[in-house]
């Protein structure tokens, strides 16, 4: 059940303020209303700043009237909209039925359960903190789903309590240590994912484990058992999660699947690998020729260094340097692809004096390169600085239309 405060908040009148005031300045309004509408106006704050917060990451919930928002940090760790999404679509892939049923044992702000929800026929939501788990009802309530049932509990309680099988349980665990700092290994997040990974595949068959961005792939893959497939997603070349998707009794190789979405949650761009073959792939090197090619967010994470040029036909400019090249345009380059117009940029035969500006391997960072050129930012072209087997480089280029995944989005 909802506070005395959030059941205000809820109220059509304040809904109908948040969304008025929801692009205004919240200091500015916080010094005018001390208190509004029988409330003290720092929770009206905490609403309207999480507004502005959910704004482009949760355009369904931003545009729904009557959603709460929860602290700060409950937001933060939230999935977005297109992450969510695709989460959704990972689950119905792997259990390949919609009459399953799951277990999100992480439900915090509930956007992955709103998601999941919609691709299984119910789902148990599980969360110890009441005020949070009232706030998600609430949520989940005004947006429709149905089929979710909460469980105001910790995931290893409610694990030990557990008397049916699922055929997926969903696991985001918090990566703050007792003193809010930021934590990245698995070993450090609550709930420890090892100490209950039997328990676990005592009642469920599929395991997806959502972790940092910043978390060692292979240092995930020492920590857990059963994991089938690695998932590295970024969101507008931007990595935003690593997901691992457990089944019981796989013994087998994982496989490393890249992932670049659009905003809306699309996959514009993939790659799969394993380390195996990553490990025995050769790289070509050359000096650079017409195209230049970059590798996605995903892809760098991954470490597909040399997967990526050899699945493509490129050659690589060097070990350390992950630009690769081609006299032929390679279509479908899950990254970003330039063709150079010139091999030596002259600054003083450059009328527009404005360019964007990136370094690879390149002694100079891209603003020191930029001062260096005297040139602003900006602008239809790329001036772009790196090292060569051979020698430093800086080159004139423009940059392609980016070309979309070849006959299916790349989802699940």
């Amino acid at each position: 059940m909802l506070s005395k405060e959030f059941e205000k908040i809820a109220a059509d009148e304040i809904q109908t303020y948040l969304f008025r005031e929801g692009e205004g300045n919240i200091s500015s309004l916080q010094l005018r209303d001390r208190e509004k509408f029988g409330l003290p106006f720092k929770l009206l704050a905490a609403q309207l700043s999480g507004r502005k917060k959910v704004a482009a990451k949760l355009p369904s919930f931003h545009r729904t009237k009557g959603i709460l928002y929860p602290p700060s940090v409950n937001l933060e760790q939230s999935s977005s909209e297109s992450t969510g999404e695709f989460k959704g679509e990972i689950i119905a892939g792997a259990v390949g039925k919609t009459t399953a049923i799951m277990a999100d044992l992480t439900g915090g702000f509930g956007v992955d359960s709103f998601f999941f929800s919609k691709k299984v026929a119910a789902l148990d939501y599980i969360e110890p903190n009441g005020s949070l788990l009232d706030i998600a009802r609430h949520n989940l309530s005004l947006l429709g789903c149905a089929n979710v049932h909460y469980h105001e509990t910790n995931a290893r309680e409610f694990l030990n309590s557990c008397n049916r099988n699922y055929d997926l349980i969903y696991l985001d665990p918090s990566r703050r240590d007792a003193h809010s700092g930021k934590v990245i290994r698995l070993a450090d997040c609550q709930p420890e994912i090892a100490g209950l990974l039997t328990r676990l595949f005592e009642v469920t068959t599929f395991a997806l484990i959502k972790t940092s961005p910043l978390l060692d792939i292979q240092q995930g893959l020492k920590e857990l058992n059963y994991v089938k497939t690695v998932m590295v997603v970024s969101v507008n070349n931007e990595c935003k999660e690593l997901l691992f998707l457990l089944q019981k009794g796989f013994f087998g190789t994982p496989v490393i699947e890249t992932y670049n979405l659009s905003g809306s949650g699309d996959a514009k761009q993939f790659l799969s690998f394993t380390f195996d073959e990553e490990k025995k792939a050769n790289s070509d090197f050359s000096e650079p020729r017409t195209y230049l090619y970059e590798p996605n967010a995903s892809i760098l994470k991954a470490g597909a260094f040399k997967s990526v040029g050899e699945k493509f036909g490129l050659q690589k400019l060097q070990v350390n340097t992950h630009f690769y090249t081609s006299d032929l345009l390679k279509e479908h380059f899950p990254g970003r692809v330039f063709k150079i117009d010139a091999l030596e940029f002259d600054a003083k035969s450059f009328p527009e004096k404005k360019a964007n500006v990136v370094t690879r391997n390149y002694p100079l960072k891209a603003e020191e390169l930029k001062r260096k050129l005297k040139i602003s930012d900006g602008g239809e072209k790329y001036v772009i600085g790196f090292s060569s087997a051979k020698k430093k480089y800086v080159v004139l280029a423009t940059r392609l239309a980016e070309t979309a995944v070849p006959n299916k989005s790349g989802k699940k």
